[in-house]
């Protein structure tokens, strides 16, 4: 779907909150993915959706429209907010063919910091992006806040083929890394290894 949206068709928000209410019974919540989900106009209508089918709600974001995030917040449409941090803010220009307001990013962070749902900053840890310096770096930013996350980068599934090739730190090396991300942040999980 990432590389060719176009082949397939929209599926119509009535037809998945009908489904949604079918399965109330089994479920309690939802994950909204992306893509980047908050690129959507239509997201904070969806969300109000789900809140009237009594849904808890988790966004999944790449934290660089924080204007989305605040309005989303104030109307407390939130439950859960997963921020992903790619690398440090002076670096994102690496990852994206245009440029990155990291102005906005850092918003995002202030926003997700005070805010009074679950919040988590995740970092997949890319050894070309992501080494002890960058964590001090990003350490700074997330200073305070409750939870960081720490992922081990899985080559196989970049999207980029040439990522596909790229070296993985050891449990060990990432454990290192969450060490050094404990002295910025109330709490660090590592996952993946």
């Amino acid at each position: 779907m990432v590389l060719n949206p176009g082949d397939f068709p929209d599926f119509p928000v009535s037809e998945l909150l009908a489904d949604l209410r079918k399965r109330k019974a089994f479920i309690d919540g939802v994950v909204v993915s992306g893509g980047e989900p908050t690129l959507d106009a239509g997201l904070p209508a969806f969300l109000r959706q789900l809140r009237e089918l009594g849904l808890q709600i988790k966004l999944d974001t790449n934290g660089l429209l924080p204007e989305v995030i605040a309005l989303l917040l104030e109307e407390r449409l939130l439950d859960y907010l997963a921020i992903d941090i790619k690398t440090t803010p002076q670096r994102y220009g690496e990852l994206h063919p245009q440029p990155v307001a990291t102005a906005a990013l850092q918003r995002c962070v202030e926003l997700a910091k005070g805010a009074d749902i679950e919040v988590e900053f995740r970092t997949t840890c890319v050894p070309q992006l992501v080494d002890s310096a960058e964590i001090d770096q990003l350490g700074e930013l997330l200073r305070g806040a409750r939870l960081w996350v720490l992922q081990q980068f899985i080559p196989g599934h970049s999207l980029q083929s040439d990522w596909q090739q790229h070296a993985t730190y050891t449990p060990g090396q990432l454990e290192e890394l969450s060490c050094r991300a404990e002295n910025y942040v109330d709490r660090v999980q590592l996952r993946g290894i």
